[in-house]
């Protein structure tokens, strides 16, 4: 019986050995397929690791010679060169294409029309339709928003990769609808070189593991010199223009990297040119052979600030002519019913009638519409005198010879087509600068300034004849056209950067007085009255949160006190405050910071604690002796900015758009009033948009 027993148990045990034997042989099968599974979502285990060591140790090796975002900043301007370079490409090609096609149907009038006018319109119709359906916020210049931006505005649509695509492809079919539509690229590109620099700023932070260093909004600071650069291959201006356009309050922080992202641009960008066969050497974009010897005469420079005048009244008149227009679409309901339902109709209409205007045949006889951009202010910039050339023509050389007989076509004389030209840009530029696509205004500003200048230099020549003086000097037509071009571009965007660009786009110093005074006395005018200027116009018009163009707009703005929008400090400690009692405040309140005073009856403000420091003193005191106050067992920080009731608005936003500081406390006499927060900065800055 015994026996039995025994036999029965061994069964037991045996049987049981076998059930643990069959789930260890089924777990481990389970992990088998569980790791064939993983190794088959993840292949190449071995390969992966070695690219991923190989990737550390290069960038080990790059941050033993320099920062990371150095690399960040010299990536940002070989990406963005290589995008203007292929888009300027892609332009030139599109742009032949169109000559082409016009000059294979010469002598077919009705078809040369055709060509003429349904290549834009499509073409912006395109642009418009690609645009508005990627992302809406694609049209424009963007350059009002991108300012917005880098004031601390929170507007994350626009530097969208969907917006980055959409605003490419939208400015290469605007910019191939050629002097037609007379649009350039500037302002655009700006923007996506901003766009790119957000890109860039994220890459920064991953790799740094997180951690961000960089104040905020440097990239896009740079970001927005490296845009010009790589246009013109103009690194100087470029730097120039994103502290007097971009960066209001211009941090010192930012003008090394500035000029280092906007020489890599530049350079990438011209280097390109030469690698394509554009260019023999390194050289400016639009190189001019001015005489360096007596480049002019000294009583000339009273002639260039009368063209610096002349040039401020052209450009109170145009930015009065486009805020009008772009309150008319605004205000008026058919056409703005019409633009919410058809933008690309309403494009293609326009583009056509602008068309029809330029059209050789027709009214574009007299304003050399056969030329391009490029060639408009290569022959504009040209130092041949016009009158000299009157004179005897026939043995001008190719391209120029192309160019006189486009400014001087049979039947007429030069003065009048400038004259025209002059007079029919303005209400042109004022329409095209409706069309609801990617778009810049700077270049078609540029143009038209070239133009005025060039007028005033001809006229020059030709009453000055015989030469200046008894050394018979002749008079050059085309550093005034470069004075011309500064001045008028200066005046329309408030800014001094023209003048510089000019020089650099010629590589041409030796008018760098002539074309800097005609400058001053344009925007001494532009300025007066509290003017806005063009960016500023956008901004008011579409009520962006731009405190520096409200105030243009409204001076008195720039002495509203904050002592109406200040609100309570929230917690506020006591620096004989105990250990005990700060493990309730730190569980019920989500503040980050808090002030530090005297005492609740005395608020003399001390200083702030952080909550992360507060956490830390609590953690490490917890087995001890919780009465011991707030300033025996943590360091309270002196609060480096505050400010007083009676400071204003506009100090306050200075200082937080320099330094980040995401909230400012108020105090008077040294005790605690309130405290002014960025958030509700912005709410005040956009009511004021709205009552402006």
């Amino acid at each position: 019986m015994d026996e039995s027993c025994v036999n029965v148990k061994h069964l037991e045990e045996d049987e049981e050995q076998c059930i643990d034997e069959d789930k260890t042989d089924r777990d481990k099968a389970e992990e088998k397929l569980i790791s064939s599974n993983e190794h088959s979502r993840k292949p190449w285990q071995q390969l992966r690791s070695r690219i991923r060591e190989c990737v550390l140790y290069v960038k080990k090796v790059l941050v033993y010679f320099a920062s990371m975002e150095w690399y960040c900043y010299a990536l940002l301007g070989i990406i963005t060169a290589l995008m203007s370079f292929f888009m300027d490409m892609t332009v030139s090609k599109l742009l032949n294409a169109h000559q082409w096609l016009y000059g294979c149907l010469k002598g077919h009038h009705l078809l040369q029309f055709l060509c003429w006018t349904l290549y834009p319109a499509c073409l912006c119709a395109l642009s418009t339709s690609f645009a508005h359906s990627i992302c809406p916020f694609s049209a424009g210049s963007g350059v009002p928003e991108a300012r917005a931006i880098l004031l601390g505005m929170d507007m994350p649509d626009y530097l969208s990769l969907s917006n980055l695509f959409a605003k490419l492809f939208g400015l290469i079919c605007t910019l191939a609808s050629g002097s037609t539509v007379f649009l350039g690229k500037v302002g655009p590109f700006v923007h996506l070189s901003i766009m790119v620099g957000a890109f860039m700023s994220r890459l920064h932070v991953s790799c740094r593991g997180g951690k961000q260093r960089a104040a905020k909004g440097e990239m896009l600071v740079v970001a927005s010199a490296v845009g010009v650069a790589s246009c013109f291959g103009a690194p100087v201006s470029g730097v120039l223009f994103s502290i007097e356009v971009m960066g209001t309050h211009y941090s010192v922080r930012d003008y090394c990297p500035c000029f280092f992202a906007a020489a890599c641009g530049a350079i990438t960008f011209r280097l390109l040119s030469v690698c394509s066969r554009d260019q023999e050497t390194i050289q400016a974009l639009f190189k001019t052979s001015f005489s360096s010897d007596l480049p002019y005469q000294p009583f000339e420079i009273f002639i260039f600030a009368l063209l610096g005048l002349f040039c401020s009244i052209l450009s109170c008149i145009y930015l009065f002519c486009h805020r009008w227009a772009l309150r008319f679409i605004k205000t008026n309901k058919p056409i703005s019913r019409f633009l919410a339902t058809e933008k690309s109709l309403y494009s293609a209409i326009v583009a056509f009638l602008l068309a029809c205007l330029t059209f050789y045949h027709s009214a574009g006889y007299f304003i050399a519409a056969e030329l391009t951009m490029k060639q408009l202010l290569t022959s504009l910039l040209d130092g041949t005198s016009w009158y000299t050339v009157s004179q005897n023509a026939s043995v001008l050389p190719e391209p120029q010879k192309t160019f006189w007989q486009a400014w001087n076509p049979p039947g007429r004389s030069y003065f009048q087509t400038l004259g025209f030209f002059i007079a029919a840009k303005v209400g042109l530029l004022v329409v095209a600068c409706t069309l609801p696509l990617p778009a810049g205004y700077f270049m078609p500003v540029f143009v038209y300034g070239a133009a005025v200048g060039r007028l005033v230099g001809e006229g020059s020549a030709y009453l000055l004849s015989d030469g200046i003086s008894s050394a018979k000097i002749l008079i050059n037509p085309g550093g005034y056209a470069l004075a011309g071009a500064a001045a008028f571009s200066g005046a329309v965007t408030h800014t001094l950067s023209p003048a510089l660009l000019a020089l650099e786009m010629t590589g041409q110093c030796s008018h760098a007085v002539p074309a800097l005074v005609a400058t001053l006395v344009s925007n001494a005018v532009a300025r007066a009255k509290h003017r806005p200027s063009f960016y500023d116009g956008i901004s008011l018009i579409k009520q962006l949160p731009h405190l520096p163009s409200l105030i243009r707009a409204c001076p008195k703005l720039a002495n509203v006190q904050i002592k109406q929008f200040v609100i309570p400090a929230g917690v506020v400690l006591e620096r004989t405050e105990t250990l005990a009692s700060l493990q309730h405040i730190l569980n019920d309140s989500a503040d980050d910071q808090f002030p530090v005073v005297d005492s609740h009856d005395s608020p003399i403000l001390l200083g702030t604690i952080n909550k992360s420091q507060l956490r830390e003193r609590l953690h490490q005191h917890r087995n001890e002796d919780l009465c011991k106050q707030l300033e025996e067992a943590c360091s309270i920080q002196p609060v480096r900015l505050h400010l007083t009731p009676e400071s204003t608005v506009k100090q306050a936003h200075c200082i937080m758009s320099v330094t980040g500081e995401q909230h400012l406390f108020i105090t008077e006499s040294g005790r605690l009033c309130g405290v002014i927060t960025w958030k509700e900065m912005k709410k005040i800055i956009e009511e004021m948009a709205k009552e402006v």
